[in-house]
């Protein structure tokens, strides 16, 4: 049977499975789970993933769900893929898996919270969480700050000082890539002061090209309606529903 990857492209991580999917030329069939519509919360979805969050897949027999072990399992189970994307030297494997720990417990919470309390909930005429906002900036800033000093200290363009991308840089990018919803002012003050960073996002943009920029088409959409006009809420339901369905894209 062919891989089926359940997914909404708004989900940062839904988007890395299958970008890492169409790079590396895995046949699937995407299967869209539309959150906004509370598909995710459906007994029938929740048969694939008893969480009810993104992305989740099924390959035969075989279900998994949360984004890093869906991107561990196809870069094992699925021939043909590079070894750069989850290398077999045990060392360089365990130093990604650091990365990818380091990624939930830092970047993942600073991301999402900045963007709903900033930009998503006043788009949609709901209050915001002003102190969450300001924990979230601090967050963000510090992850920005150990990506650029630390995970980007080595010779090569993406983390760990890697000459070629790994599943960690595909994982952090797509999760940074949330912030182009932000006005131009607020993303250069997130991310001006951090040029490795911005290279090597672009580093990994070009890599994955043009599977990145067609993926991400979707957030593209959302930003232009945020630059023109307000967002409407299809189901009116009220901020603490509209940031349980944010959080539920992971």
């Amino acid at each position: 049977m062919k891989l089926e990857v359940y997914a909404d492209r708004m989900s940062q991580p839904s988007r890395a499975v299958i970008i890492f999917c169409k790079v590396n030329g895995i046949d699937y069939t995407e299967l869209k789970v539309d959150i906004s519509k509370r598909e995710h919360l459906t007994p029938e979805f929740a048969e694939i993933n008893p969480m009810k969050q993104l992305p989740a897949i099924v390959d035969g027999k075989f279900k998994l769900f949360e984004s890093h072990s869906i991107l561990i399992y196809l870069a094992c189970a699925f021939p043909g893929v590079a070894d750069h994307w989850y290398p077999a030297d045990l060392f360089k494997r365990s130093k990604i898996h650091s990365v990818l720990y380091w990624h939930h417990s830092n970047l993942r919470r600073a991301a999402g919270t900045y963007v709903i309390n900033t930009t998503i909930l006043p788009a949609l005429g709901y209050p915001s969480n002003q102190q969450a906002a300001d924990e979230a900036e601090k967050f963000l800033v510090s992850s920005l700050s150990e990506i650029e000093s630390f995970w980007l200290k080595g010779d090569g363009p993406f983390l760990l000082g890697g000459n070629q991308p790994s599943i960690a840089d595909l994982s952090l990018v797509c999760e940074l890539m949330q912030l182009e919803v932000l006005d131009e002012k607020d993303r250069d003050r997130f991310f001006g002061p951090y040029k490795k960073v911005q290279q090597w996002i672009k580093h990994t943009r070009n890599a994955t090209s043009p599977h990145f920029d067609n993926v991400h088409i979707i957030l593209m959409k959302v930003k232009e309606k945020l630059t023109n006009k307000p967002l409407m809420e299809a189901n009116h339901g009220g901020a603490r529903d509209i940031e349980k369905r944010w959080r539920s894209r992971m």
